[in-house]
């Protein structure tokens, strides 16, 4: 069984006679949006497809077989409806929709062609446009997005969603926030380079037995590098206040101050 993998890039131009003589594959857009499958020429030979993932065959392009041959393309006629306006924003509005749910179209002058679809059909009829279904090749426009076969109305949301989603991730950062209620301490810090000044101020409230500890605690630190000139300059103060209360079932009470 021969393998067609290989696709002539539509700007070669090849000799017109060369091509008219090839024999053809006749197939339907979905099987033109495949990259693997088995064919059947029109001559009857069975052969395999086999071309890179994303490949989307048109009505023309010619393909290579392992054996150096030449195949050439052709879209079949399919079930599909064509759409006529009555004037050009009826038009319009109509290629909106369309787009709106990433349905291939084919567009011409003045209609445009889409698989047939009885949901999209009425869309379209509510709109003021002239529906019509027939048999005819099927060739849409290449999509934005590289390819790919999408159907329209519903079927399409829950993809759409998803693609919003992930592109707004890609887009935007990320913000954590963290409150931590259960630590019975405050910490304040001020950082300069070089050093600026540090203060801590921790509260501390215990209750024991009938008995009361408040401590009190200031640091303050100050540091000043300059490192050009190999100088630097510390500055520290502490204090400590602790004051014990204890029950009237005790004699003590202390009162302490450091500097």
């Amino acid at each position: 069984m021969r393998t067609l993998d290989k696709r002539i890039a539509p700007n070669v131009k090849l000799a017109a006679s060369l091509v008219a003589h090839a024999p053809t594959l006749t197939l339907a857009y979905d099987a033109r949006c495949r990259s693997r499958f088995a064919a059947t020429l029109d001559s009857g030979e069975e052969l395999a497809v086999v071309l890179p993932r994303g490949t989307v065959l048109a009505d023309g392009d010619v393909l290579v077989a392992d054996d150096g041959a030449l195949v050439r393309v052709v879209a079949a006629a399919e079930a599909v409806m064509r759409v006529r306006a009555p004037d050009a924003l009826t038009f319009t509005r109509a290629a909106y929709h369309l787009g709106n749910r990433h349905t291939p179209v084919e567009i011409g002058l003045d209609t445009l062609k889409l698989e047939y679809d009885p949901v999209l059909a009425d869309m379209l009829t509510r709109l003021g446009a002239h529906v019509e279904r027939v048999e005819a090749p099927f060739q849409p426009e290449a999509g934005a997005y590289g390819g790919g076969h999408r159907h329209g109305h519903d079927a399409s949301f829950a993809e759409d969603y998803a693609l919003a989603q992930q592109v707004y991730g890609e887009h935007h950062g990320h913000a954590h926030g963290h409150d931590h209620d259960d630590h019975g301490h405050g910490h304040d810090h001020a950082h300069a380079h070089a050093h600026g000044a540090h203060t801590h101020q921790h509260g501390h409230d215990h209750a024991h037995h009938g008995a009361t500890h408040e401590h009190g605690h200031t640091h303050s630190h100050d540091h000043e590098h300059a490192h050009g000139a190999a100088s630097h300059a510390h500055s520290h103060e502490h204090r400590h206040d602790h004051e014990h209360r204890h029950g009237d079932d005790c004699k003590h009470c202390h009162d302490h101050g450091h500097d």
